[in-house]
């Protein structure tokens, strides 16, 4: 019998695979549909740290003076009327899930600052979560603040919330430190128990015909997922943290080595939104029988099984093989 269970910020889950924040989980029912198609556990959507501060009247002060941005810049911020889920409904929402389904239920805090975030963890805490993903979107756009600068924002933010939390925290980091496993480092000894790699960014984009600046928001593409098996390669069994892979997961396939390079779970969303939620039920399927035939007993005993410390040629993830890489392409 194939064992697909895993664990992840101290959560026993039924199979490591795990719907991450976005659009789908606003619906109730599309929660459901992911417990009932395998899913082990659902993060949902982020509530982003603007909408807090709009409910405590602030956020024309954010949006108009803010100092790290250009008066251009904040046109990304989102109008009042776009808010349709604000801080009440999204812990209504959550209290809603936790009675309706089985599986753990993620909150998703998206902020750039300390600000409300403490109370607001406290709130989702109080709701029901059983955990909380810290989504920190901190855009490096003041040309007199520092790298650590910005590091130390990051460690703040983290500090502040899991000392005034008792459920798990992780934090969902993009790809842009100087020295992702000294970050992996201080997130851990902030408080964090898990790290989520990686965040995508808003890139905007420039309309020619219109010559404005414009959302463009594109799906992941499987391509997208060797940033994060690298990583998390990388860092397997050198941290203490619970490693969640994110971007680029759609098949079995992807899921695979993703456990096998070190990761807890991975999180879908763009194969999802393409192809459907019982997408997770014909992933799962197709895992397990690759499971059977390749005679292995459980997700444990495949984890970090090709991550660094374990590989018998570590220089295969790193500059050593970069120029027999280029070398190999014809």
């Amino acid at each position: 019998m194939t064992d697909l269970k895993t664990t992840y910020l101290g959560l026993d889950l039924k199979n490591p695979l795990v719907p991450s924040a976005g659009p789908l989980s606003r619906d109730l029912q599309n929660i459901r549909h992911m417990e009932d198609a395998g899913a082990a556990a659902v993060v949902f959507y982020s509530i982003f740290e603007e909408q807090l501060e709009h409910e405590s009247l602030e956020l024309f002060h954010h949006t108009t003076q803010h100092a790290e941005s250009y008066a251009e810049a904040t046109s990304y911020f989102p109008e009042t009327v776009e808010f349709k889920f604000g801080p009440d409904e999204y812990l209504n929402q959550i209290r809603r899930a936790k009675e309706s389904v089985s599986i753990p239920v993620i909150g998703s805090l998206n902020g750039k600052s300390v600000g409300g975030w403490v109370d607001y963890a406290k709130q989702i805490q109080e709701a029901g979560a059983d955990a909380l993903e810290l989504n920190i979107y901190r855009l490096a756009a003041d040309m007199n603040q520092s790298g650590t600068d910005i590091e130390k924002e990051y460690v703040e933010i983290v500090k502040a919330v899991t000392k005034n939390v008792t459920i798990p925290v992780s934090v969902k980091i993009g790809p842009f430190f100087s020295s992702i496993p000294n970050m992996a480092q201080q997130l851990e000894k902030a408080g964090a128990k898990g790290l989520v790699l990686f965040n995508r960014f808003y890139q905007p984009d420039i309309d020619l015909e219109i010559l404005e600046v414009v959302p463009n928001v594109l799906l992941s593409t499987p391509m997208a997922m060797r940033l994060p098996l690298r990583w998390i390669a990388l860092l397997h069994g050198r941290v203490g943290l619970d490693l969640a892979a994110t971007s680029g997961i759609y098949t079995e396939k992807d899921v695979l080595k993703m456990l096998m390079a070190g990761a807890n779970v991975t999180m879908m969303l763009s194969s999802l939104l393409k192809f459907g939620i019982h997408h997770i039920a014909d992933v799962l399927a197709k895992m397990k029988y690759w499971m059977e035939v390749n005679e292995y007993e459980s997700v444990e005993q495949m984890r970090g099984s090709m991550s660094y410390i374990k590989s018998p040629d570590p220089s295969q993830f790193e500059r050593a093989n970069y120029m027999k890489a280029l070398q190999s392409y014809k």
